[in-house]
């Protein structure tokens, strides 16, 4: 919780006809009691904040799997524009996860498009190393889905 929101509900609190809030974050440790008496308790623990912390981006991971073994890497993209789906219905098992080995025709995922489910298939032999896209969100046509490492 940033300075400015424990701000705004302080400031809240005051404008409001309640004689006493209290609340209370379990990560990061934080708990905060207010009463209409204008006193202000509150113990704050600071978490230790990770400097100079970047996430790291997925054109940074299929880049660097890239590098290390270019010919042992084959990248399965999007046909058409669409939803992604992991799994053949909601509930149901994926029809892959990273890590298994995937034979050239096997379903990997489906597209939807226009109410039509398209199952797209793998076109190599090889081991799922990285899904590309969560499960449900839309694909463009040429995005990269997945990628397989090769058997040598």
């Amino acid at each position: 919780m940033k300075f400015e929101d424990i701000l705004k509900i302080i400031e809240i609190f005051e404008k409001s006809n309640l004689t006493e809030l209290e609340i209370k974050i379990d990560e990061p440790k934080f708990k905060i009691k207010l009463s209409k008496n204008n006193q202000i308790q509150g113990q704050v623990i600071q978490v230790p904040q990770i400097q100079n912390f970047q996430p790291i981006q997925k054109e940074e991971v299929i880049k660097e799997i890239k590098e290390e073994k270019k010919e042992n890497i084959h990248i399965i993209k999007s046909p058409l524009v669409g939803t992604f789906y992991r799994a053949p219905s909601p509930g149901a098992e994926p029809f892959i996860k990273e890590g298994d080995f995937v034979k050239k025709g096997q379903v990997l995922c489906i597209v939807e498009a226009m109410k039509v489910m398209n199952e797209i298939e793998s076109d190599v032999d090889g081991v799922v190393e990285r899904i590309l896209v969560e499960n449900g969100k839309p694909v463009e046509y040429g995005q990269e889905l997945f990628i397989i490492r090769l058997n040598s």
